[in-house]
């Protein structure tokens, strides 16, 4: 099965695994990646020519002078994608790869003729390793549970890096800029929900409990952030209903 997977990058010079890029290129030729280098000031531009000049069928790197958000660079590559018919399902992942490319893969698998979008979650559960620094755990929760108010569907984590999509589905969920830069999954959500209703939204999407992921010790998204988080929520709520 063909995969697109996007990765953001703002500034990731440190985080970038560049061993497990190459090692996964390696053995999955079917697998493209877009790197979308979203205004960074640092040298992940040089670190991702690097990547590229080893895969170069398999690498593509768009390249902004101005940041334009986490959202919008997902935005951009997704669309990139469709515009040059890539063949394939389409994921997003943080570059610092918290959620694996191979986990990615495996859950790509889950899209068929009925499910057209799936996404991960950082559920805990016997057999899994899902390790987040508990001051984070709480903020999440805490978040998870707002969101899931707005949006009307229990949902456990709509904030896991790690989502795939039909393309079937990109237009209705892709086509317009997205509002918040740090939420712009909840958006998603509400963009489907609102087309299809809740009963059909849960038909056509899955969850599913991720096997592996680790917390990293330079997130972008600090406790700081949390008063801009619940400012971005009020004025999706307001958009969408």
């Amino acid at each position: 099965m063909s995969l697109n997977i996007i990765i953001p990058c703002y500034n990731e010079s440190i985080r970038l695994p560049v061993k497990k890029y190459l090692d996964f290129l390696k053995l999955n030729q079917k697998v493209k990646i877009i790197f979308v280098n979203d205004g960074s000031t640092d040298c992940t531009k040089k670190i991702l020519s690097t990547i590229s000049n080893r895969f170069p069928k398999q690498i593509k790197i768009l390249s902004y002078e101005k940041n334009k958000g986490k959202g919008n660079a997902v935005r951009d590559g997704i669309l990139y994608a469709v515009h040059q018919n890539m063949i394939g399902n389409l994921a997003y992942l943080d570059a610092d790869l918290s959620t694996s490319l191979e986990e990615c893969k495996l859950l790509s698998e889950k899209i068929n003729d009925k499910i057209k979008f799936v996404f991960g979650s950082r559920i805990p559960e016997p057999g899994n390793v899902i390790k987040r620094k508990f001051h984070r755990f709480i903020i999440g929760r805490s978040i998870a549970t707002i969101i899931s108010s707005i949006i009307g569907v229990s949902i456990y984590d709509t904030q896991c890096g790690c989502k795939i999509i039909d393309q079937k589905l990109v237009k209705l969920s892709f086509e317009k800029v997205f509002l918040s830069r740090w939420l712009f999954d909840v958006e998603i959500f509400l963009r489907l929900i609102n087309v299809y209703g809740k009963d059909k939204f849960l038909e056509i999407s899955k969850e599913i409990p991720l096997k592996s992921w680790i917390d990293t010790e330079d997130s972008k998204v600090k406790f700081v952030h949390a008063p801009w988080i619940i400012l971005d929520l009020l004025k999706i709520k307001k958009r969408y209903k």
